[in-house]
């Protein structure tokens, strides 16, 4: 009976593991999914150079003006003659026709692109209209950072003509 016993305890412990371990192989086989192909290749594109941002080249010829918190532009024209100067601002240039003012400022603005430059005695500010802001502040050339006026059409009129007699 000791026999009989023994024999069945054996095999119900047999059976009891087999099912453990079939149900661990199941789970294993769950818990990792393989991965699905992917149904197709990507692909990585060069950059497309026509959406990329244009530089143009800053003109020949210009004046650079340094302005506060480190902006600077570079100025192609006579402001004291010239109708258009062409502003080198943010790697694009910029045609700006004068503009007639009553308080003796020299004023090139461009309704088209919304830049606004306006250059007092002591200082060039430049504008944006597109958002009401103050591109660049306190702006000077060399000349004007050793005390020299301001290039403006104002001041070229205030000065004596060279060679004239007093």
């Amino acid at each position: 009976m000791k026999k009989l016993l023994i024999a069945t305890v054996i095999g119900a412990l047999s059976t009891t593991m087999m099912l453990a371990a079939t149900e661990a192989a199941a789970q294993t086989t769950t818990a990792t999914p393989k991965k699905p192909a992917p149904k197709h290749k990507i692909i990585k594109r060069k950059a497309n150079p026509a959406k990329e941002a244009k530089v143009d080249p800053i003109p020949e010829g210009s004046e650079h003006w340094s302005c506060a918190e480190g902006m600077q532009f570079d100025l192609k024209g006579d402001m004291a003659r010239d109708q258009i100067v062409t502003v080198h601002w943010a790697n694009k240039n910029y045609n700006l026709p004068r503009q007639t003012t009553t308080t003796g400022a020299d004023r090139f603005h461009d309704a088209a692109t919304g830049l606004d430059l306006v250059v007092i005695p002591t200082k060039a500010m430049l504008f944006s209209d597109k958002d009401s802001s103050r591109l660049a502040d306190e702006c000077k050339t060399v000349a004007m950072q050793q005390g020299a006026p301001a290039p403006t059409q104002a001041n070229a009129l205030r000065a004596p003509a060279a060679g004239a007699s007093q």
